[in-house]
This record gives structure tokens, sequence and C-alpha cells, in this order.
């Protein structure tokens, strides 16, 4: 199974979003969108690469056609409308398949749509993670594809290939920025916080509370459970709660079955949240 995890930089508009994701047909497996991020995270999944592939293209397609990067104004980092595309080979595929499907839909969004690309993870000749992309776009990393400057509308797109990881939201009872901040740079790997957890401290206005946003890159070394207790010990040092886990699109289902499940419920988490049994 080859799974397409499509990061969009529209999280408010209901109708826009609809239809992007419609576009997807059958392959959609789940939507999560997020009015503070301003972004949708779009899974797709079929047991054909090929399909998934065809469904990616057409979610693009129809993504490019109703945004406009100017007009978007969300806390969460991002390069292009169409900001970040990973294909993962869910086990037993081989993680070859996702680096294929991922390079012919880099070189596809810049020929057909004259978005610049980058390659990242598996697809990536160099060998640039997410997060050095990010800093160093149009500066010191050109593009692997497609024009030298960001489109005017669209921006760029990070295309890669990768492991399965979980992207989670820890909300804090408080919107004290500079603690989520704080308790984000307590685990962060680069930090000298837990293994494989990328975070960020952000503000929600709509919820008039601050969150610690994860991306969990290396599960075998830390799972959903201990960066989510984690970020809940960290936090109840400066005397503040956990106010809910929003899990980021769908989690791998040998990740869910590692979780106890006294975690479980305190995240409210179920196994319909997995890509296995969406895919089912």
């Amino acid at each position: 199974m080859l799974e397409a995890v499509i990061n969009v930089s529209e999280g408010r508009d209901d109708r826009i979003i609809d239809a992007i994701g419609g576009a997807a047909g059958r392959t959609l497996l789940d939507v999560h969108r997020d009015p503070d991020h301003h972004r949708s995270v779009f899974t797709l999944a079929a047991s054909d690469p090929g399909t998934t592939e065809a469904a990616a293209r057409r979610l693009a397609g129809v993504a490019l056609a109703d945004l406009d990067i100017n007009r978007h104004d969300g806390v969460h980092p991002r390069v292009g409308i169409l900001d970040v595309v990973p294909f993962v080979a869910l086990d037993p595929t081989p993680d070859d398949i996702a680096g294929r499907a991922a390079t012919a839909f880099g070189h596809w969004l810049a020929s057909v749509h004259a978005v610049p690309v980058f390659f990242y993870g598996g697809a990536s000749p160099e060998g640039h993670d997410l997060p050095t992309i990010r800093s160093g776009a149009f500066t010191f990393i050109a593009p692997d594809c497609g024009p030298s400057t960001p489109h005017p509308r669209f921006g760029a797109t990070v295309v890669g290939s990768r492991p399965p990881l979980i992207a989670v939201n820890v909300e804090l009872e408080s919107r004290d920025l500079s603690a989520a901040r704080r308790i984000a740079g307590a685990v962060r790997e680069r930090d000298g916080g837990l293994p494989g957890v990328r975070t960020l401290g952000l503000a929600l206005p709509t919820a008039d509370a601050v969150q610690v946003s994860m991306n969990l890159v290396d599960l075998p070394a830390t799972g959903i459970e201990v960066a989510c207790r984690t970020v809940a010990d960290q936090a109840r040092q400066l005397g503040i709660e956990v106010r809910r886990i929003e899990l980021v699109g769908l989690m791998p289902a040998s990740e869910f079955r590692r979780c106890s499940a006294e975690f479980l419920a305190w995240a409210g988490l179920t196994e319909a949240a997995t890509v296995e049994a969406r895919a089912r």
C-alpha cells in the first residue's frame, strides 16, 4: 500500500477543502483541517501505487486552481500552497516504491504547474530533511526541478518519501506562548530532548490557548505515548495542564498497539485513527 499525506495551506474554507479532498476519490482516508494553522492534511492510500499517484495529482490540481499563497496567514510554517507532499510505503510495500512516486510527482508538478520542487528524505539526492529545506529554500538550497524562484501564486512544494511518522498536537490550558515554546524546546531532539521529535510552540487564537505541535519522525525511538506524556510532565512543572491531544491525520496500527489502554483513553484515540483501519 502506498500512502500520500498532502499538506495544503488552507484550513478555513470548508467548500474549498471539501472540493480538494473530493478530487482524491476513494483513496481519501482522512482530512484534518485547522483554522489556526490555516492548513489541511489529506491522507490518501491505495494498494496500487499508481492509483495513489493519480489521486495525488488530481488533488494537487484542484488545490492550485483555488488558492493563492499571498492570502495565507496561518501560524504554521509553509513554503507554498501545496506545501509538503510525502509518499509513504506501508509494510510490506518496498520503500523504493515511495521514492519513485515522489520523484515522478515532483517532476510532474514542476512541468505541468511550473511550481519549484524541493525533494527531501528518500527522494533527495543530497539527503536533505524537511527542516533543512524550510530554512534554506531559495537561499543556500536551490529547487531540484522547476523554476528557480517561487511561483507568484503557489510558492513552492517540498516532495519526499519517508517512513511512517505521527503528527500530534498537545493543546494546553494556557495562553502563555513562551511556556509552550519552552516546553517544545525541552522535548525537541535538536535541543537535547527526545530522539526523533520535532516541535513548535504555537498560539491558537480561535481556541484561546497554546499548543505544542510535534512531528515524531523516528517512532521506534520515541512513540506517541512517550512524547505526549513528556509534554504533559513538562507542562505540569510550569503549573499547566493538558487540554486535549489532537492527532493530525492517521497513525500506523503498529504504533497504536504499542500504546497503553490508559494513554489511549486519556488521548481519546481509537483503532479507527489508524491508517490500516481506515483503509479497510
